[in-house]
Parts: C-alpha cells; structure tokens; sequence
C-alpha cells in the first residue's frame, strides 16, 4: 500500500502540479521521499519564506498553483509573511506543513513535543482562503485534492494544509478520486450595465489582477475598441492589453495625466480590481458619476451603481455581444509621456516581450512597477499587496521555473533578506537575472525621512562585497553602470544561468510612492 507521502505526491500531481518549494524537516521527510521519480520537482530552498516566495512567483508568472512544503513548528511559521503576500494579491498558493505526530497531540496541552505549536493552524487563518487540518491517513489524497481545487477556484488566495507527521508514513488505500473543478457562476443579467455603457459619453475601464486571472486580455482590448475607452490598470492588470494598443494608459494612475482620465469619466467599467489604498492614492479618487464592477466578489472600496457578480471574462463576453460592433471614436488620447529614468529604459531594452519582471520593495522597483513596460499578462510580479520587503529574489526563483525569461529587480537591503537562497539559485541550475540597485541602504525610508526635513536613522547600510558574495555561491556576476545595463541583463537571461548584476545607484522615488502621491498634496 502506498503512504500517506506518497498519497500526498499523488494528490500534487492530480492538481496538475509539476513543481513545489520546500525545505526538509524531521517531521516531512516522508513526504520528501516521495518526491523522486513521482512527475514534480521539488525544489529544497535555504529558508521557508523562500519556499513561500517562490510558490507565489510561479503561480504569477504561470497562473498555475504554487505549492511550499514545510516542516512543524518554527518551519510553518517562517513562511506566514509570504503566505500573506500571496493572500493580498490573490495568488494561488497551497501551503503544506506537517505538525506533531497524532499520537502525542493533548488537546489544549502543551507538552514540550520538539516543534509543537498550541495551535498552528492559527498562524495561518488570517492570511489563507482556508485552513485544512488532516486527522486520519485515508482522508489525505482527497483533502490535499479539496485544498488545491479550493486555492484555485476564484477568487484565488492561498490554502494551508496540516498534516500530522505519522500520518505521512502510514498505509493508505490507492488514491482513487479525480479532481472536478466548480463550473463558474451563470452571467449575471447584463441588461442596466449595457445601458449605462451604451449611452456613457466617456466611458473608462479600469483592469486589475482578476481580468488577469481570467485571461480577459483580448476581450478588455475589444470592450475599448467597442466604446472607445482609454484602459486604466492596477498593477495585477499590467500587462493585459499589449503596449501598441492605442487604448491602454501606459501611465500609473498615480500619474496626474492618468489621473485626468479618471476624473474627466462618466462611466468607469472596474474589471477584477480591489480598488486598494495603493492604486487609489490611499481611496482619493473622486467618484465617477457611475461605476460599474465585474468581480466575484462584493466590492468594498468603492461600491458601484452595479455589481456584476461574475467571472471577468464571462462577462465581457456578455457585454461584447450587446454592444454594437462598430468602433466608437475614442474621446481622450491616452497620455504616454513619462519621466526619464535610465534605468528603465535600459531594463526596457535587454527584456524579451515573454519577459517576467519580478520587483522588489525598492525604488527602482516601484519605477518599474509604475513605469515600466509588461508586454504581456503576467510579466510584473510586484508586492504591492502587503508591501513584503525582500519578496523579490526569492519569488524570482519560482518565476525562474515558469519557462519565461525571469529578471528580479531588488535593492541591497531587501536582498540581503534571502541572499542564502543564491545556493538553492546555483544549485538548482535557475536561469534568474538578478538586477541589485545598491543605493547603500533604505533608499525610500531614506526619502521619507529627507522629505520630512529630518536625519536620517536606522537607513544607512554598509553593504557586503555583492560580487564577491555571489562568486562564493558559484554564481556569476558583475557590477555595472547605466550604460552597461542592459548588455549585462541581455547576456545574463542569454547564459539560461542565475547571475547577479550589481548598479551602485541612487534614485528618486517616482509619484507611485505614497510620499509623491500628488492627491494627497492638497
């Protein structure tokens, strides 16, 4: 009879999962043995959070459910930061941990079992879309199946998965159930929206990480053509319509001639956004005249004139097929001035359209999550959701396994969080490029404190020999200027090799900060 590991596996590869992150514990190896020859990688990280990380970098870069192995106790806990990452910005990611064996669990007790937890399942209830606790060898397949289908199902979101460690080494039946995803929702009456679009005389949509989820980038792209509408996104909608279309705002709406679009709107159209604080200039956005929301779920931030319960792409094909089929003239010219940032620029350069750009919490990312080019869905994973420090390099390690060109974006302080992970980089063969801004610190906290007129503390740092630490982990790297960015990144994603490059560098932070947030300034 096969294990409870090996039902684990099994009910892994019925998700149609090819690779997972982990790191081994006393407590998982049973599942860990299970691994070789089964059909999924395991990838062993340095460090949970990596694990973590990188399950929500593949499961952006792919749509596909990431999945982090951990062991009890201390393990689950180092990856409840990334778990909540994932959570704020709708990833779906299954997060397996083991806990003590049943045998010695006394409800309510605390024994002093190596890693045992009261409860540690409690971790994990704030930041997960469900908590899944195995209690008997025979219920795992079927409970891992469930948990995996349930991360996946809209709206996505992480799951967490307990599994006694005894349970992984007992006999359990042939696993023998299929997985069955839930048809999505019937297309809710489509009658009032097309009204108000119809007679809309400067109709706006505004696209965010669930039209990216539901693949509804050719039919946001026809819904512009149809009403001539400029499209606004969030950062989860970067990337869906393609740069050349005359429709998309390749500004940031945080950028005043974006903002002018919103503003001078009578209908706004929301696909799939939360409207959040950080794509809102903290909710100061005035409001439209009529605001019309597709999304599963019951919008909170700004709740519209209509609510369109439903999956994206569902419904825009609903609308598409009430609307006249002739294109309407658009009424504003989408604005595509921005500021000169030569880094962008180089970055722009070196970056394959099939490119995803992995960005950390650091000045040049928010450049690049505002301002740069994403050629296609899913090619900015950014962390805008909880604003995870050092999300960058190891979420690039999961993105790496996606088949896309991958490129992490970070600074020297957020790096420094997960540098240990170059050995899983260098070990794994990942073909990352690893683009390290070194602005000697905090830079943003740094310009916070400036802006306020007071000195800066606590932001200054003195950074390591960043070449000399890759060469230790066997990994190449180098330290350029601007000008030799972009050859550097371009030979880098060439060599299919994990490689840093390293730009001593201060920047500006651009007006997607929320110290340059230019509502906020009156």
């Amino acid at each position: 009879m096969p294990t409870g590991g090996q039902a684990l596996v099994a009910a892994l590869r019925a998700l149609d999962v090819e690779v997972a992150f982990g790191l081994p514990g006393v407590h998982n190896l049973a599942a860990w043995k299970a691994f070789p020859g089964s059909g999924v990688r395991l990838v062993g990280v340095r460090h949970e959070q990596t694990a973590g990380y990188a399950a929500d970098g593949y499961a952006r870069a792919t749509g596909r459910l990431g999945v982090a192995l951990t062991t009890t106790g201390p393990g689950a806990a180092n990856v409840v930061a990334a778990t909540g990452e994932a959570w704020s910005c709708h990833s779906p990611v299954l997060v397996v941990a083991t806990d003590i064996p049943t045998s010695l669990r006394r409800p309510g007790q605390y024994r002093g079992v190596l890693h045992e937890t009261t409860d540690q399942a409690s971790f994990f209830r704030p930041v997960t879309k469900q908590v899944v606790r195995v209690t008997q060898a025979h219920e795992l397949f079927e409970a891992v199946v469930r948990a995996g289908r349930a991360a996946l199902a809209m709206p996505r979101r992480p799951v967490y998965v307990e599994i006694p460690t005894d349970l992984l080494a007992a006999p359990v039946p042939e696993p023998t159930a299929t997985v069955a995803f839930d048809a999505p929702p019937a297309v809710p009456e489509l009658g009032p929206a097309l009204a108000l679009l119809s007679a809309a005389r400067r109709p706006l949509l505004w696209v965010g990480g669930g039209a990216t989820a539901a693949g509804a980038g050719p039919l946001v792209q026809e819904l512009a053509r149809r009403l001539g509408a400029p499209v606004l996104s969030s950062y989860g909608g970067r990337g869906l319509l393609p740069p050349e279309s005359p429709h998309l705002v390749s500004l940031p709406p945080h950028d005043p001639a974006a903002g002018a679009l919103w503003d001078a709107a009578d209908v706004v159209l929301v696909l799939g956004s939360d409207l959040d604080a950080m794509n809102t200039q903290g909710f100061r956005q005035p409001r439209p005249p009529q605001v019309v929301t597709v999304d599963l779920v019951e919008p909170v931030n700004l709740v519209p004139d209509l609510w369109l319960a439903g999956d994206v792409a569902q419904v825009c094909a609903g609308l598409l097929a009430g609307l006249t089929a002739q294109e309407r003239t658009r009424w504003a010219r989408t604005p595509a001035a921005r500021p000169d940032v030569p880094v962008l620029a180089a970055l722009e350069q070196a970056l394959p359209d099939d490119a995803v750009l992995v960005a950390d919490m650091c000045v040049a990312g928010y450049w690049y999550g505002g301002y740069g080019r994403v050629s296609r869905p899913r090619g900015l994973a950014y962390p805008v959701g909880w604003g995870t420090l050092g999300f960058g390099f190891p979420a690039a390690l999961g993105t790496a396994l996606s088949g896309r060109p991958t490129v992490a974006l970070v600074g020297d302080g957020g790096f420094l969080f997960g540098c240990g992970d170059l050995a899983t980089a260098a070990q794994e063969r990942l073909p990352v490029t690893v683009v390290l801004v070194d602005d000697g610190g905090y830079g943003m906290l740094r310009y916070d404190f400036v802006q306020s007129g007071e000195r800066p503390v606590g932001t200054e740092l003195e950074p390591p020999d960043f070449v000399a630490l890759a060469g230790a982990f066997r990994v190449r790297a180098r330290q350029v200027t601007v000008d030799g960015l972009a050859d550097a990144v371009r030979e880098g994603i060439a060599s299919r090799e994990p490689n840093l490059v390293v730009l001593p560098a201060v920047l500006d932070p651009p007006p997607n900060t929320s110290p340059n947030w230019y509502r906020a300034r009156g």
